[in-house]
């Protein structure tokens, strides 16, 4: 830590003077506007961009050698996900035909991100969304309502036998993806710039909290694919109504689960999550009697149900999980 000593100018005036050192790295003169940010931790952060645009930040992946599609597209999403407003994707020879199309994939499962420049070697991919347009809150709020969705209708795919809607269900969990990378992407773009998080509303630890939770919804959303997945094996073997009831019953209270926990993490009200969390137990009761009913179907469809009733006991429990959350968030903000 550099340790500078505060002067007095102008008989009432306090100054600390800056680092040549980074203001030669920054390129700032005398006279040059810098901007001061209080932090909540009673921090002072400088910088020498005023705007309060993020910094660009550029990357280039060079496929020369790639053969494995799946792995570039991870290397895709992982730079997506690290913030770099341009990746350029380069080889030295001719760019392989599964290189644009994973890059194709990639800007359709991703938002704000499209191809501006394309040549025989080369194609570059551009970030056009600037990061506050889409605030923390409103994207957590759209994962919730589709995680919620998802997972009604997959409860109604087993009911129902229906297997085309449970494809459908299936077909949404690239929504979830989409919505839960652009909030990894925010919080990290946050978290290394003070800026852009008093542009968007939310400190780092904010940030954060709304990572941690989204990456729990999305996990919920995985549960309800898996319900979807086995609502297909259980279209050609009849649930009992008593079964289907209680499966009815048990999906129903998770959810209650869920939105308790989502509502109190919008309120940060720490007696509702706490209520949440003690609602837990009792959607796993429920969920275990499903497994019991199981038990008195034939080998395919009584392991099928089986993967049902523990992904709706997930549902609860990730419920929870998000309710802890709350109230470790609230007490450190409450000090």
């Amino acid at each position: 830590m550099d340790i500078r000593r505060v002067q007095m100018t102008g008989g009432s005036s306090l100054v600390v003077t800056l680092p040549k050192e980074w203001t030669t790295a920054m390129q700032v003169r005398k006279n040059d506007p810098v901007g001061i940010v209080a932090q909540p931790d009673g921090t002072l952060m400088i910088t020498a961009r005023v705007s309060g645009d993020p910094a660009p930040q550029t990357k280039e992946l060079d496929v020369s050698s790639c053969t494995n599609p799946a792995f570039l597209f991870r290397s895709l999403i992982g730079c997506y996900i690290a913030g770099y407003s341009a990746i350029t994707v380069l080889s030295k020879t001719r760019l392989p035909p599964f290189v644009r199309t994973v890059v194709r994939d990639f800007t359709q499962m991703t938002i704000g991100q499209e191809v501006t420049e394309e040549s025989e070697t080369s194609v570059r991919i551009k970030d056009l969304l600037s990061p506050s347009e889409l605030p923390f809150e409103s994207t957590l709020k759209r994962m919730f309502v589709v995680v919620c969705s998802m997972h009604e209708d997959a409860v109604t795919a087993v009911e129902k036998r229906d297997a085309g809607l449970a494809g459908e269900v299936i077909g949404r969990d690239r929504d979830i993806d989409r919505l839960q990378w652009l909030i990894a992407r925010q919080t990290n773009m946050v978290m290394k710039d003070a800026n852009l998080a008093k542009k968007m509303g939310a400190s780092p630890g904010e940030a954060s909290s709304v990572a941690a939770v989204a990456r729990i919804l999305e996990r919920i959303g995985d549960h309800a694919v898996r319900i979807a997945r086995n609502a297909v094996v259980l279209a050609d073997h009849p649930v009992d109504p008593e079964t289907v009831r209680r499966l009815r019953a048990a999906s129903a209270f998770s959810l209650g689960v869920l939105d308790h926990a989502i509502a109190s993490f919008f309120t940060r009200d720490m007696r509702l999550a706490n209520r949440a969390i003690e609602e837990v137990r009792q959607a796993e009761v429920l969920s275990e009697a499903i497994h019991t009913a199981a038990l008195s179907l034939p080998a395919g469809p009584a392991v099928a149900l089986g993967y049902v009733a523990e992904s709706v006991r997930r549902l609860g429990e990730y419920s929870g999980d998000i309710a802890e959350t709350v109230i470790n968030h609230a007490v450190e903000a409450k000090g």
